[in-house]
């Protein structure tokens, strides 16, 4: 058996009922392995594959705390440090009632190759509890958030872990998070990204990963002799990396016409009213049902449409495993052109497989949505250096990261004789970082 075998064969053993983390370690090792069969025997002996799959250190915790009827209820945190080869770890904090081990665990795995996608000093973590703040009040996810840091301060730090937003926690809960790592440790310091401005937050993090999505994508079709401009784009999504990809996509010139929540989906044939969006989801805190009362002419769905629409590009930006084998038929049928992933691995493995066939344009998310993380990286570094950039000076920044990325990810796939897989161009560029690093530093 192969030694890319044998890895699967055990993470699977070793981790039972975790198939996204099963999943990603799987799609990760096959796009590897040309690169491993070349160095079979040298990274067989130094254990490389384990080491990589295995985190470097996993915690879990309860986190109480009490409603506003006077209820105690009891979630379960995690936090996931994964490779820290690179620099200190780096990943969102994912609040939503279907968060276990597993998912923090596939999402922190990602976390390493998209960090080192970027280009920039920072390794891989992901963590998060089973706490949904819909619904909650103020005060009840206050409560919440208290706890949970009450605990975390213990493992993180602006040089040893740096968490950040995900899935239900935006800039309310980063805000109550670190007034209480701040009183619990007594430093005011770099410690979580996506903060506020008047405490060390960065312009452009909030539209970061949206705005990234489309800077990747623009470019990736600029090498093939097309633009966004023009383009229909179906989207998924509503929360925060589905707004801006909107915005920005609207800016470069497409017409986007789908959004989506938990409960149903919108179809906006005039195109998707940004200012009613953010009204609605940023302001208002409320369903899609409600954008209907801004646009008459729209239509309202319940349950899952958006990728029957026919397109040019689909940006699925919603949660994992969104877009199914069905779903990508369905696109390719419709004339969909690209695919470039803003959640973290939306597509299925089938999906994903089927795009590469048919020769539809596809980038996974630890490329394409890897511009929040980028722009986390230099809120890090205002940090550091007690500054703060204006919004121009960090979409500059992040523009730059994104075009590198993707030629960085084009070239790794000609590399190793896979022109246009940018699943194996990503996964590759990504490793190659990170193993020149753990080799340096020996087996620890």
């Amino acid at each position: 058996m192969s030694y890319v075998d044998e890895v699967i064969e055990r993470v699977i053993k070793e981790n039972p009922a975790e198939p996204e983390f099963h999943q990603a370690v799987r799609e990760v090792l096959e796009s590897l392995r040309v690169v491993v069969e070349a160095n079979e025997e040298k990274f067989r002996r130094d254990a490389l594959l384990e080491r990589l799959v295995n985190p470097e250190r996993q915690i879990k915790f309860r986190v109480p705390w009490i409603d506003d009827n006077g209820q105690v209820h009891v979630n379960t945190g995690y936090r996931v440090q994964f490779n820290s080869a690179i620099g200190p770890y780096k990943g969102g904090l994912r609040l939503h009632p279907s968060v276990n081990i597993g998912i923090i665990k596939f999402l922190g795995f990602e976390q390493i190759f998209k960090n080192s996608l970027t280009g920039l000093s920072i390794g891989g973590g992901k963590g998060g509890a089973d706490f949904d703040p819909k619904g909650k009040s103020d005060r009840e996810i206050m409560a919440f958030c208290q706890s949970f840091m009450t605990e975390l301060c213990k493992y993180i730090g602006a040089d040893t872990d740096v968490p950040a937003g995900d899935i239900g926690t935006g800039a309310r809960e980063i805000g109550y998070l670190f007034g209480q790592y701040k009183r619990m440790r007594g430093l005011f310091e770099g410690v979580l990204t996506g903060k506020g401005l008047s405490f060390g937050g960065s312009l452009t993090r909030t539209e970061a990963t949206g705005y990234g999505l489309l800077y990747i994508t623009e470019e990736m079709l600029r090498t093939h002799g097309q633009s966004v401009s023009g383009k229909t784009v179906v989207v998924s999504g509503s929360g925060n990396v589905a707004t801006y990809a909107v915005e920005k996509a609207q800016q470069l010139g497409a017409k986007v016409v789908t959004v989506s929540d938990s409960t149903g989906w919108v179809y906006d044939p005039d195109g998707i009213d940004i200012a009613a969006l953010k009204e609605i989801k940023e302001v208002n805190r409320q369903r899609l049902t409600e954008y209907k009362k801004y646009r008459p002419g729209s239509e309202y769905h319940e349950g899952k449409g958006v990728w029957s629409v026919k397109a040019d590009i689909a940006l699925p930006c919603a949660t994992q495993n969104e877009l199914d084998l069905d779903d990508a038929k369905t696109l390719a049928a419709n004339g969909v052109i690209a695919v470039c992933e803003g959640a973290n691995m939306p597509c299925t493995a089938e999906a994903a497989d089927f795009f590469l066939e048919k020769g539809i344009y596809f980038i996974p998310g630890k490329a394409a949505n890897a511009g929040g993380v980028a722009t986390s990286a230099l809120e890090m570094s205002q940090n550091s250096e007690r500054l703060s950039w204006s919004f121009d000076e960090v979409d500059g920044k992040l523009r730059s990261i994104m075009v590198s990325l993707f030629h960085n990810i084009d070239d790794a796939a000609k590399k190793y004789g896979f022109e246009g897989n940018y699943i194996v161009g990503a996964n590759i560029a990504g490793f190659e970082k990170v193993v020149d690093a753990m080799y340096a530093q020996g087996i620890v």
